[in-house]
């Protein structure tokens, strides 16, 4: 919800409307528990006391299933379907090398971007942001990332992403500088923050369309030399946008966001450690693995599962959902929802029946690991956890490390030493796994899990392993990673095809 205050540093609070004195209060407490009472806000990766978290390590709320997971034998036949990749589709990325464009002489201003959410978030508005450039003819300057207001993480634009590659990709697209020259110099984040500023847009609609920008926003540029756009995050639509728009969001996103070079270099160490475990504790330079990866590539690379476990606790407690953990649990995360978004949480008004059978509760790493046993995947199975902090640390985890031993994350793949650069920086942690990730998926299956279906399964306490199984299965057929059509309202950046894709 947007907030009705002047104030620039409102806009990552959802629902921040209008304040009275006893919020004010409220938020001058919370700033100040912190400084006197440290242990309340510990970390949420090791299962240490607070009253903002519940560390009773939750029971099993899936015993039969678990036991039936844990005796479960998967057939060679099973094992081999499983790891096929899919037959080709008949799409591939359209060939944009042949256009050629050409930048017009002269530009009507700069403009300017305010981004805030995570990295996935961040990358869509990134990918917006140069849309919006094209759109209006303008300047685009770097764009500027908001602290994540849950991980408190300051990381910029250059922190993670490789902004000459950016700048180069783009180049014949529009024009992208750095830093605003002197004359602008003034149009910053805090310049906003302290007053109402003619230069700053931020009444953009969510998934606004191109005539929107027209309309409301070049003339600004046109009146001042620049436009600052925020919030921004959502602000452009996905339908009626002419294709070399369309076109130019994917190029955007799968070509000229590469991430800074440590974050690659640890992420191909990453890799080459989960294909080839019997080297992972070789101390080796960054130009031996480039030179021995090709080479081991030939003799057949070994199979991993990437997983992107989004249990964190700002997922857990704005799902609104009971995860098992109690009533301290439940007050925990209500006291968490009051303090992040003021209690204003849709799904607060569903009981936690209602939210599984729609398919709105975020799985559980129980959950994950029954639905991967269920799918076929044997104890046997490298998997790689992608997440940067699981809520209930590995209390959480300890069920999905029973069924699938071979678990490894981060801190298990590399070093101190490697990892010092992302060391506490969210958004790096995360480019990693998005890297490691996104860098397996050519050829390889996708899993979307049925939010529905396996909520509905897992309410069925009577269910036994075989017809859980059979069910699972039954309903991950067509989710494998099988493209598909882009619907309206749906995004882009998740279903490419048909705009940003051409029929092989």
């Amino acid at each position: 919800m947007q907030s009705s205050s002047s104030s620039f540093s409102s806009l990552n609070k959802s629902g921040g409307i209008g304040v009275g004195r006893r919020s004010v209060y409220v938020g001058l407490l919370v700033i100040l528990l912190p400084v006197f009472f440290p242990n309340l806000f510990s970390p949420l990766s090791h299962a240490s006391p607070s009253i903002f978290s519940e560390w009773n390590a939750p029971k099993s709320r899936h015993l039969p299933l678990l036991e039936g997971a844990l005796q479960r034998q998967t057939s060679y036949e099973e094992q081999s379907d499983l790891w096929t990749p899919l037959a080709n589709q008949g799409w591939k990325p359209c060939d944009v090398s042949s256009h050629v464009a050409v930048l017009p002489k002269k530009r009507q201003g700069y403009v300017q971007v305010f981004l805030d959410g995570g990295l996935n978030q961040q990358r869509m508005g990134i990918c917006d942001a140069v849309a919006v450039a094209k759109i209006l003819n303008a300047t685009l300057v770097i764009p500027y990332l908001e602290v994540n207001p849950v991980w408190q993480d300051s990381s910029s634009f250059t922190d993670i992403f490789d902004v000459d590659h950016f700048i180069d990709v783009l180049k014949d697209e529009i024009s992208i500088v750095k830093q605003l020259p002197k004359a602008y110099s003034w149009s910053t984040r805090e310049y906003y923050a302290t007053a109402i500023r003619a230069t700053r847009i931020k009444t953009a609609p969510v998934h606004a369309s191109a005539n929107w920008y027209l309309e409301n926003v070049l003339p600004v540029m046109q009146s001042y030399g620049i436009a600052a756009i925020a919030p921004f995050s959502h602000r452009l639509a996905f339908d009626n946008m002419p294709m070399d728009i369309q076109r130019l969001r994917c190029k955007v996103n799968f070509q000229a966001l590469a991430f800074v070079p440590h974050v690659k270099t640890l992420g191909d160490a990453l890799v080459n450690r989960l294909r080839y475990p019997s080297r992972k504790s070789s101390v080796v330079s960054t130009e031996y693995l480039e030179e021995t990866s090709d080479e081991r590539h030939k003799q057949g690379s070994g199979k991993f599962v990437v997983l992107h476990l989004r249990f964190d606790k700002d997922m857990a407690a704005h799902s609104a959902c009971d995860f098992g953990g109690g009533k301290a649990e439940k007050l925990a995360l209500a006291k968490y929802r009051q303090v992040i978004w003021q209690g204003r949480v849709l799904n607060s008004q569903f009981t936690d029946e209602e939210l599984r059978n729609q398919g709105r509760c975020p799985l559980t790493p129980e959950e994950i690991g029954l639905l991967l046993a269920a799918l076929g995947f044997d104890n046997s199975t490298r998997l790689y956890l992608a997440s940067h902090k699981v809520y209930g640390g590995e209390a959480r985890i300890s069920t999905l490390r029973n069924l699938f031993p071979l678990m490894e994350d981060k801190k298990s793949l590399a070093s101190t030493e490697e990892r010092a650069k992302i060391k506490g920086k969210a958004s790096l942690l995360a480019a990693v796994d998005y890297y490691v990730g996104h860098r397996t998926y050519e050829n390889l299956k996708t899993i979307r899990p049925n939010m529905a279906l396996l909520g509905q399964l897992f309410l069925n306490k009577s269910m036994g392993w075989s017809e859980f199984q059979q069910a699972v299965r039954d309903g991950h057929r067509t989710r494998q990673g099988q493209i598909r059509i882009k619907k309206e309202k749906q995004s882009i950046y998740t279903y490419p095809a048909p705009d940003c894709m051409c029929r092989a």
